[in-house]
């Protein structure tokens, strides 16, 4: 089965149940973000096993994050923040003393991907056009995505980090960036939720985040010596490799849509 397939063959498969808990919003988006923020923080603690993080208290912490969102930001900050407190709770339990770089690592995971989906958490629970905005964010990111890696694959002849991610092309990010400027402004503008400019600036900020999560994420990789994060969606590579961008897009474009004034 060819990589391409394989990535039809998963996104019919997961997208569609996906998308139908992220419309019902509430705990059935916790329960979505909650099941894939354990699978990537099984392959990010995987990648950085040798700096020993405390498993469980990146886990707790990253889904006190989430169940923080359903209440506000500030609970999402609140929850996110007691992984400090768990790290040394069960390294102290264990009988060893805590190292700056188990926390590091463990307090990295949690503020990465815990963060990063519980606010497409507060993204759906906008006031009004949460559903309509949840949508767009994921379209905007997937979308771009996909047009970045099929434009690479077809024209890509500039190499974008070569260092961090040879796959990575500036054919790839102008025809993702094109995609990213126009999902936000038909479906947000059209809807009479932004006006042209803040349409516009919001997939700007989608366009420059994703690929940046993308980039975070290679360079993680590159350092653990791993191609993948993990086999679990077969071509599309681990639960990490499909959120990697979502998670730096969602923190960037709830910020802009609540200095938009839409929280």
């Amino acid at each position: 089965m060819t990589t391409l397939l394989s990535r039809v063959l998963i996104a019919a498969v997961l997208l569609p149940p996906a998308l139908l808990l992220v419309y019902g919003g509430g705990w059935w988006l916790f329960a979505l973000a909650a099941g894939a923020a354990v699978v990537a923080l099984h392959e990010f603690y995987g990648m950085a096993r040798v700096l020993r993080p405390v498993l469980l208290a990146g886990y707790l912490g990253t889904v006190t994050a989430l169940v923080g969102a359903e209440w506000g930001p500030e609970w999402a900050l609140a929850g996110f923040l007691s992984t400090f407190g768990f790290s040394f709770i069960f390294k102290g339990l264990a009988g060893v003393r805590p190292t700056l770089v188990s926390v590091a690592a463990t307090v990295l995971g949690a503020a990465w991907i815990g963060l990063g989906l519980a606010h497409m958490i507060l993204i759906r629970e906008l006031p009004e056009h949460g559903t309509l905005a949840a949508f767009t964010v994921l379209l905007t990111v997937f979308g771009s995505d996909t047009a970045a890696y099929l434009a690479g694959r077809l024209i890509g002849r500039h190499k974008l980090a070569p260092n961090t991610s040879p796959g990575k092309t500036w054919e790839g990010f102008v025809a993702g960036t094109i995609v990213a400027l126009l999902v936000p402004f038909f479906a947000l503008y059209e809807q009479g939720f932004l006006d042209v400019p803040q349409s516009l600036a919001l997939g700007a900020a989608i366009a420059v985040a994703a690929p940046i999560g993308d980039l975070f994420e290679s360079g993680l990789k590159r350092d653990a010596g791993v191609k993948d994060t993990g086999r679990v969606l077969l071509g599309h590579g681990g639960m990490l490799d499909r959120l990697d961008a979502l998670l730096f897009a969602a923190v960037a474009a709830y910020y802009l849509l609540a200095a938009f004034g839409a929280t």
